[in-house]
């Protein structure tokens, strides 16, 4: 059996191909960068020759610029919904067999503070979860006309991998460079918003146990635990032997874009996904 991967770079890509190669598949790999194919998501040409190509099994389909920047606007159209379409026209025509995964996002939905479902109302709040909302109907209409098409909402997640772009990172990189004398001062925002704190591992695990069956198509995969950013910053300092509160400053005028995002990942957990690794193993793995 064959896989393709788009956006096989990112700490996702990697965790999914590790493990769908000891489930004896050959993976296919697309990226920007790095020594993976190339290949031009926008063009529909490009993406049925990889299909016509290869006669893959599964396609999952995790590229985006993880924003919601609206300056982002562009790449993310382009990625995440151009792209998802001519994945699922692509696969409608040369590869009708094959399996296609696209991620989603917590970001979609409307934010209540409450744990969110896969179910719940959908909210367009940047024009990140306008691009994911779209997928997710277009993922909906060619399922209506035969196509395994299945959407994974995926909540906070980290793991080595990420650059330090992503906070969870910046924080940890901070504080080994404070710990090595770097004399810096850490900026943070509000420290008592919540999200969760899950591995990219795991939530591999459970897009692959996802596509697996064929009864749920849509799922939200997360952790279902909530932690402050106060936690994190915490856990990161503490791991350097140094006390946080002397080694930080609060952004003045910070508004964060949510007070709490947490999933209720039970749809999941009846088709037998948990995940493994809590906040804190994910810090010292980090580290």
């Amino acid at each position: 059996m064959t896989a393709i991967i788009l956006g096989a770079g990112g700490q996702d890509g990697h965790y999914l191909k590790t493990l769908l190669e000891k489930e004896g598949l050959t993976v296919v790999g697309i990226g920007r960068s790095g020594d993976w194919i190339k290949a031009d998501l926008t063009s529909f040409d490009a993406i049925v020759e990889l299909v016509k190509q290869h006669q893959p099994n599964y396609i999952f389909h995790f590229a985006a610029n993880s924003t919601t920047r609206h300056a982002a606007w562009k790449e993310n159209h382009d990625t995440i919904s151009t792209g998802s379409l001519n994945v699922l026209e692509a696969v409608k025509e040369y590869a009708p067999h094959c399996k296609v995964f696209l991620s989603g996002s917590g970001l979609q939905f409307i934010n209540e503070g409450l744990p969110i479902k896969e179910t719940d109302a959908f909210e367009a709040s940047s024009i990140y979860s306008a691009s994911r909302i779209h997928t997710v109907y277009a993922a909906r209409y060619f399922r209506s006309i035969g196509l395994k098409a299945y959407v994974g909402y995926f909540f906070h997640h980290d793991s080595p991998l990420r650059s330090e772009r992503h906070i969870n990172k910046k924080i940890m990189n901070t504080a080994k460079r404070i710990a090595s004398g770097s004399g810096e001062t850490l900026e943070v925002g509000d420290l008592s918003v919540k999200k969760e704190f899950g591995f990219s591992g795991d939530i591999v695990q459970g897009v692959w146990q996802l596509v697996q069956q064929d009864n749920v198509f849509e799922a939200v995969i997360g952790t279902g635990k909530a932690h402050a950013i106060e936690e994190w910053v915490d856990l990161c300092f503490s791991l350097n032997v140094l006390n946080w509160r002397t080694h930080t400053t609060q952004v003045e005028g910070f508004v964060p874009d949510f007070n709490i995002l947490v999933s209720d990942p039970s749809t999941m957990h009846s088709l037998g996904w948990q995940p493994k690794v809590g906040i804190e193993d994910l810090a010292k793995m980090m580290m």
